[in-house]
This record gives structure tokens, C-alpha cells and sequence, in this order.
């Protein structure tokens, strides 16, 4: 589903770009989701494990843009990219109500206001789509995360123990996030 671009001033004067990517962004999106990969241990792959080809990507992107089940939202600043969401709306009879989202924003552009941005339009799409419940799960270890989160009305429902185990050995529970609209 392709979203309405959206031009925003940023904390730090900047501007900032909230649209559907581009097929033609796909090297961008492939750079950008493996360096948020190694810059924190809270998503769920390593940099290395981001094995897809641009041309993989471009299917990817062509696929979000033309479903009508999943909203797909790119920050750009300066022409980068710097943060990525996603809702996908559930299909079936039983799981219709709801819908699941992913997120990721570059270190760089930490604290500037584009999570709660992107809350803001994920929130107003489940809305308009008729969404009962939102879902998400993260690492009990994301603080961070888990703040913005709960700021959006989310509240954990589930944590499952050590589903994540890190390079260094250690292990990261999972948690499970719900919101009712």
C-alpha cells in the first residue's frame, strides 16, 4: 500500500521525509536495515544474516507497494535513510482484528521524534483499517523501546524467556506488546 508522503520538521530543524519506498530505494533499504543491524543487539538478525540481493529487495518493496495488507513507511533525511516501519494487517476470519508492526531507526537519528512519528501514522492506519488490537514483540532488554511503546497505549501481555541468544552467549527474553483501539 503506498502512503501519503509526509514532510515534518525534526527536534533538530531538520527535515524529514515519512513515504512508501521506492523499488529504486531497494540498495538504500538493504544498507540501512544492516547497519541498524549492527548498531544494537535489539533486532533480530546480525548484519550478516541480511543475505538478501537487491534484486530480492526490489521484489520485497514491489510486493509492500502493491499489497493492500501492509502499510510500509520510510524515513528519509537528506535523501538517507534513517528509519523504517511497518504494519501488516492480519487476513484470516479469526485474526482479522489484527495487525502486527516492526520498526527500526539508525542510531544517528535516535531522539529525534521520527518513533513517535512513525507510532502516530502506524496508529492512524489500524484505525482507518478498522484494527481491534496492535501487536509487537521486542527484547526485554530494549528499555528504550519498550518506553515508546507503553507511551502509545502498548502493554505487555506475554514475555517469553530466552528466545533471543546473543553473540556474547547471553540470552534476551522476548516480549510480547499488545494495544486495544
Amino acid at each position: 500500500m503506498i502512503t501519503e508522503e509526509k514532510r515534518i520538521i525534526l527536534k533538530n530543524g531538520k527535515e524529514a521525509v515519512f513515504k512508501t519506498a521506492e523499488i529504486s530505494d531497494a540498495e538504500k533499504m538493504l544498507s540501512y536495515i544492516r547497519q541498524a543491524s549492527g548498531e544494537t543487539d535489539f533486532l533480530v538478525r546480525y548484519p550478516e544474516e541480511w543475505t538478501s540481493s537487491v534484486s530480492d529487495e526490489e521484489r520485497w518493496i514491489k510486493n509492500f507497494r502493491e499489497s493492500e495488507n501492509v502499510v510500509n513507511i520510510t524515513c528519509f533525511i537528506d535523501g538517507e535513510i534513517a528509519g523504517n516501519c511497518e504494519i501488516r494487517f492480519r487476513t484470516g476470519i479469526k485474526n482479522s482484528h489484527l495487525a502486527g508492526i516492526g520498526i527500526a531507526i539508525l542510531r544517528d537519528y535516535w531522539n529525534l521524534g521520527i518513533g513517535s512519528l512513525m507510532f502516530t501514522y502506524m496508529i492512524e492506519a489500524a484505525k482507518n483499517r478498522g484494527t481491534e488490537i496492535m501487536e509487537l514483540s521486542c527484547f526485554s532488554g530494549n528499555k528504550r523501546a519498550q518506553h515508546l511503546y507503553e507511551k502509545f497505549g502498548f502493554r505487555t501481555a506475554a514475555v517469553k524467556p530466552n528466545v533471543y541468544k546473543l553473540k556474547d552467549g547471553s540470552y534476551q527474553d522476548e516480549v510480547y506488546m499488545q494495544k486495544i483501539l
